[in-house]
Parts: C-alpha cells; structure tokens; sequence
C-alpha cells in the first residue's frame, strides 16, 4: 500500500467541495451520510469545514494507519489530489510527516 492510501495528512488538512452530481443524493457516489450540500451546485465533506479539517470519512491516525472509508466512492478532489505533489507535502509537512521524494 502507497503512503497515499495510510497517511491521511491531506483528509485532515483541506476543505474538500465537489459537485452536486457527485453525492448520492445527486446521482454520485459520494454517500449522503458523509456529505452536506452548501449551495444547489456544491457538496462538502463532513468535517473537512472545521478547524482543523478531519474528513468525516478518514479511520485510523494521520502518518500512521489513515483509510478512506470511502475511498472507492470518494470525490473528485480526492480522487485528483496527487501524492508527493506540493499539496500532499503541505500537508505532511503540517502534520510533522517526512517529504516523500516521489
């Protein structure tokens, strides 16, 4: 398993909003448990709009043992979120994680 699917360091950094079409009540994926509409065209996340964000979907601890609950039916930001770009290492860094050197 790759640091991206264990970290979680970018669950617990980040807002994370996506179309209405993904969330199931729109027809996605996305379950309505795990997501809140904000306007007729955005979801959010459940607790990635908290300070700090935790993604209502994340298990496990940040840097050691993080999983997606979701990952399959996760969003679109997740889904194109890429591991060791210059996001992923804000958010390791933030939560005191090595670089990856990818």
């Amino acid at each position: 398993m790759s640091n991206c699917t264990t970290c979680g360091a970018c669950c617990v950094s980040f807002r994370v909003d996506f179309s209405v079409y993904e969330y199931e009540e729109g027809g996605g994926d996305v379950p309505a448990g795990l997501a809140s509409p904000i306007t007729e065209h955005t979801c959010r996340m459940r607790g990635t709009d908290h300070s700090p964000p935790r993604c209502a979907a994340l298990y496990g601890k940040t840097g050691e043992k993080a999983v997606c609950g979701i990952y399959e039916w996760r969003p679109s930001p997740c889904r194109e979120f890429e591991e060791g770009s210059p996001a992923c290492e804000q958010a390791r860094r933030r939560h005191g994680l090595p670089a990856l050197n990818v």
